[in-house]
Order: C-alpha cells, then structure tokens, then sequence
C-alpha cells in the first residue's frame, strides 16, 4: 500500500505549491501537513515524494519567468562560442548560478542522513520558523533596496545561493526567505531578490526532485500520487509566483514574518500537548 493516497498527495501538492516560493518555507508546512494527516515525516518515501512533487512548483517558475531563463541561457550559449559575448551579464549570471549550486549539493550530499533524520524533527521546523522570521525582519529593515537584477555580482549569487543551505539544514528557515534576506541584506531592491531567489532556486530544487525519485517510487509511494502532487503543486506554484511578484513590488515582508511566527508558536503548543509528534 502507497505511503500516501491521492487525497493526500492533493493536499501536499497544493501545500507545496503555495509555499515554495512564499518566503514562509515549505518544508516546514508540508512536514506539518503531513504530521496532522500522520504520515510519517521521516520516513524515506515521503521524503521522496516531497522533493519530487517540488519539480512541479519549478515547472511553473520556468514557464513564469520563460523569457527572462530563455535570454539568460541563450547569452550563456553565446558567450560559449563567441569571445566577445562574455562581457555580457547575463552570460556571467548563467555561470554564477552554476557555481553558486555547487555549495548546497556538497552540504546536500554530505548531510543527508541528518537532513532525512534528526533534522526532519518538527520541533526543529517550529524554532527555524520563528527564528527564520527574525532574520527576515532584520533584513528588511537594513537593506537599502536600490539595487537591481541587473546590478548583481559574483559575490551576490554565491552569498545568496550558500544561503540556501540554512534551508536544507533547518526546515523550516525557507529557502526562499534565506535567499531573499540575503539578497535585501546585499542592499537589492525586493523584486530582483525575489527574481534572484527564483532563479537560484531552479537548479538546486531539481535536482533534488530527480535524486529522490528513486526513494519516493521504490520505497513506497506510487507513481499515480506522485504525478497528482507534483501536477497540484505545478498549478497552484503558477498562481503563487504570479501573486508574489506583485506583492514585494509594493509590500514589505513583515505579513510573511508575522505569519511565520504564528505558525511557529502554534506548531510549539501541538507539539507540547502531544496533537502532534
């Protein structure tokens, strides 16, 4: 029998889609998600099925932002074969978003057994929660937000994909809010953090999807819940970066901090009276 049906898998796709790139972690609300419907956290097929249905969110960050990848990779083929074209930002980005991937897959590999383990605790995702939420506020409020995408450095896709890692480490931090933060800290204004966020984000979250597949589909969960998480989570990720990237265009991230905290005090009581485990 499947670890998770497809009741469930809609649940979790639409969880995922609505939080992986929201700056309020989605780790944590799927962990937290599936520990209210007791579905084992920790175990390695829903690990699995958690990373694989994340293919469907970056899916719909790749369609939403088509243009944007498709003149960055185009400059990066460019600039392969022609001198002249590696001058050009975008062909310089393409190539600081792949060594800036490098650091999370190091940590990533070599800290699963903790990341899969002790660290997939709720309790861990309760703390991250709220301290995740003061390292946002705190960057909001030292960032000077007069810098564009296009003024990015070396030093910026290093800093902020290395941020990612806090995310691997603490569910519960959110990828998007570590990289994010760092970004407004490097003085960005929101919307390029938020794009920078995004376009880091796309290499490290799928690959992690393709490296769990095996886990997911051999230990326990069945192609059909599989393919409805990750179509859930395609759908719902599409409209979430659409409503975002309007939101931080006017919006500080203190609704995303409150929230946080909310979720992070409430998580700490179910887990003290014993609702959750």
């Amino acid at each position: 029998m499947s670890a998770i049906n497809i009741g469930q898998s809609v649940v979790l796709g639409a969880v995922e889609g609505l939080t992986e790139f929201l700056p309020v972690s989605s780790t944590g609300h799927l962990k937290i998600a599936e520990g209210l419907m007791n579905i084992p956290v920790e175990n390695a097929s829903v690990v699995g099925f958690s990373a694989v249905i994340q293919v469907g969110a970056i899916v719909a960050c790749i369609l939403y932002f088509f243009k944007d990848l498709v003149r960055i990779v185009a400059a990066w083929g460019r600039g392969l074969v022609n001198k002249e074209e590696r001058y050009h930002h975008d062909y310089k980005f393409a190539w600081w978003v792949i060594a800036a991937t490098v650091p999370i897959v190091v940590v990533g590999l070599a800290a699963k057994p903790l990341i899969d383990g002790p660290l997939a605790s709720l309790w861990v995702v309760a703390g991250s929660l709220i301290v995740g939420s003061g390292v946002m506020w705190a960057a909001d409020q030292m960032g000077r937000h007069k810098r564009g995408e296009d003024d990015t450095s070396f030093k910026d896709a290093m800093l902020v994909g290395c941020s990612q890692i806090l995310a691997l480490l603490f569910p519960g931090f959110s990828r998007s809010g570590a990289t994010m933060s760092t970004a407004l800290v490097l003085d960005l204004d929101r919307v390029a953090a938020t794009k920078v966020s995004f376009f880091l984000g796309i290499p490290a979250l799928t690959g992690a999807g393709i490296y769990e597949l095996k886990d997911a589909l051999g230990t326990g969960v069945g192609a059909a819940p599989l393919a409805v998480g990750t179509l859930v989570s395609f759908l719902v990720a599409y409209a979430s970066i659409a409503w975002l990237m309007k939101f931080v265009a006017s919006h500080s991230l203190n609704s995303f901090v409150i929230y946080r905290i909310i979720i992070g005090v409430l998580l700490f009581g179910l887990l003290g009276t014993g609702v959750l485990n």
